[in-house]
Protein backbone atom coordinates (compact mmCIF):
# COMPACT_ATOMS: atom_id res chain seq x y z
CA UNK A 1 0.00 0.00 0.00
CA UNK A 2 1.02 3.62 -0.89
CA UNK A 3 1.30 6.52 2.05
CA UNK A 4 1.25 9.34 -0.76
CA UNK A 5 -1.70 9.37 -3.38
CA UNK A 6 -0.46 8.86 -6.58
CA UNK A 7 -1.30 9.67 -8.56
CA UNK A 8 -3.15 12.62 -6.40
CA UNK A 9 -5.76 14.00 -9.35
CA UNK A 10 -8.56 11.55 -8.15
CA UNK A 11 -7.72 12.71 -4.57
CA UNK A 12 -8.31 16.44 -5.28
CA UNK A 13 -11.63 15.34 -6.76
CA UNK A 14 -12.85 13.61 -3.62
CA UNK A 15 -11.40 16.41 -1.59
CA UNK A 16 -13.63 19.05 -4.20
CA UNK A 17 -16.78 16.72 -4.01
CA UNK A 18 -17.08 16.38 -0.01
CA UNK A 19 -16.38 20.32 0.14
CA UNK A 20 -19.10 20.91 -2.21
CA UNK A 21 -21.50 18.30 -0.36
CA UNK A 22 -20.69 19.49 2.75
CA UNK A 23 -21.44 23.33 2.05
CA UNK A 24 -24.68 21.94 0.46
CA UNK A 25 -25.68 20.27 3.87
CA UNK A 26 -24.86 22.94 6.01
CA UNK A 27 -28.49 24.55 5.16
CA UNK A 28 -29.13 21.23 3.16
CA UNK A 29 -30.98 21.03 0.07
CA UNK A 30 -34.37 20.17 -0.19
CA UNK A 31 -33.43 16.95 -1.46
CA UNK A 32 -30.24 16.10 0.98
CA UNK A 33 -33.22 17.20 3.80
CA UNK A 34 -35.66 14.65 2.28
CA UNK A 35 -32.88 12.25 2.55
CA UNK A 36 -32.03 12.50 6.17
CA UNK A 37 -35.80 12.47 7.09
CA UNK A 38 -36.13 9.45 4.66
CA UNK A 39 -33.62 7.35 6.50
CA UNK A 40 -34.81 8.54 9.78
CA UNK A 41 -31.64 10.65 10.70
CA UNK A 42 -32.34 12.93 13.67
CA UNK A 43 -32.40 16.08 12.50
CA UNK A 44 -30.75 17.39 15.95
CA UNK A 45 -28.10 15.68 14.24
CA UNK A 46 -27.91 17.26 10.88
CA UNK A 47 -25.12 19.46 12.06
CA UNK A 48 -22.74 17.04 12.54
CA UNK A 49 -22.74 15.99 8.52
CA UNK A 50 -21.03 19.40 7.33
CA UNK A 51 -18.42 19.43 9.60
CA UNK A 52 -17.74 15.43 8.96
CA UNK A 53 -17.66 16.50 4.73
CA UNK A 54 -15.10 19.80 5.28
CA UNK A 55 -12.71 17.37 7.54
CA UNK A 56 -12.93 14.56 4.77
CA UNK A 57 -11.53 17.54 2.23
CA UNK A 58 -9.05 19.00 4.74
CA UNK A 59 -7.56 15.11 4.90
CA UNK A 60 -7.84 14.25 1.58
CA UNK A 61 -6.32 17.65 0.74
CA UNK A 62 -3.45 17.40 3.85
CA UNK A 63 -2.67 13.79 2.63
CA UNK A 64 -1.08 14.90 -0.64
CA UNK A 65 1.82 15.63 1.63
CA UNK A 66 1.38 13.96 4.89
CA UNK A 67 2.04 9.91 4.45
CA UNK A 68 -1.45 8.12 4.79
CA UNK A 69 -3.56 10.43 5.45
CA UNK A 70 -5.17 11.04 2.51
CA UNK A 71 -5.41 7.14 2.55
CA UNK A 72 -7.03 7.08 5.88
CA UNK A 73 -9.57 9.93 4.94
CA UNK A 74 -10.81 7.80 2.17
CA UNK A 75 -10.90 4.65 4.19
CA UNK A 76 -12.81 6.89 6.73
CA UNK A 77 -15.40 7.95 3.97
CA UNK A 78 -15.70 4.52 2.99
CA UNK A 79 -16.93 3.39 6.12
CA UNK A 80 -19.08 6.47 6.20
CA UNK A 81 -20.89 5.76 3.39
CA UNK A 82 -21.91 2.12 3.96
CA UNK A 83 -23.19 2.91 7.18
CA UNK A 84 -25.57 5.83 4.75
CA UNK A 85 -25.71 2.82 3.16
CA UNK A 86 -26.91 0.56 5.79
CA UNK A 87 -29.45 3.26 6.81
CA UNK A 88 -31.28 3.78 3.15
CA UNK A 89 -31.40 0.38 3.06
CA UNK A 90 -33.27 -0.36 6.68
CA UNK A 91 -35.63 2.67 5.84
CA UNK A 92 -36.59 0.63 2.94
CA UNK A 93 -35.19 3.72 0.79
CA UNK A 94 -34.26 2.01 -1.93
CA UNK A 95 -34.82 5.10 -5.06
CA UNK A 96 -32.32 7.62 -5.94
CA UNK A 97 -30.73 8.79 -2.77
CA UNK A 98 -29.59 4.96 -2.15
CA UNK A 99 -28.13 4.14 -5.60
CA UNK A 100 -26.98 7.90 -7.46
CA UNK A 101 -25.84 9.64 -4.24
CA UNK A 102 -25.11 6.78 -1.49
CA UNK A 103 -23.48 4.18 -3.67
CA UNK A 104 -22.16 6.49 -6.64
CA UNK A 105 -20.37 8.03 -3.92
CA UNK A 106 -19.02 4.28 -2.47
CA UNK A 107 -18.01 3.55 -5.88
CA UNK A 108 -15.23 6.87 -5.62
CA UNK A 109 -13.90 6.18 -2.83
CA UNK A 110 -13.43 2.70 -3.50
CA UNK A 111 -12.26 3.74 -7.03
CA UNK A 112 -9.93 6.30 -5.33
CA UNK A 113 -8.66 4.18 -2.68
CA UNK A 114 -7.78 1.38 -5.55
CA UNK A 115 -6.15 3.29 -7.80
CA UNK A 116 -4.06 6.13 -5.77
CA UNK A 117 -2.93 3.58 -2.92
CA UNK A 118 -3.25 0.27 -4.61
CA UNK A 119 -2.23 0.13 -7.49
Amino acid sequence: MELLPDPVWPVILLAVISFIDGLVCIKPLEFIGRCFEDVGFPRRWWWVIPPIKFAAAAGLILGIRIPGLAALTTVCLIVYLILAISMHIRARDFGRNLFVNAIGMLVICIATAVFCFLV
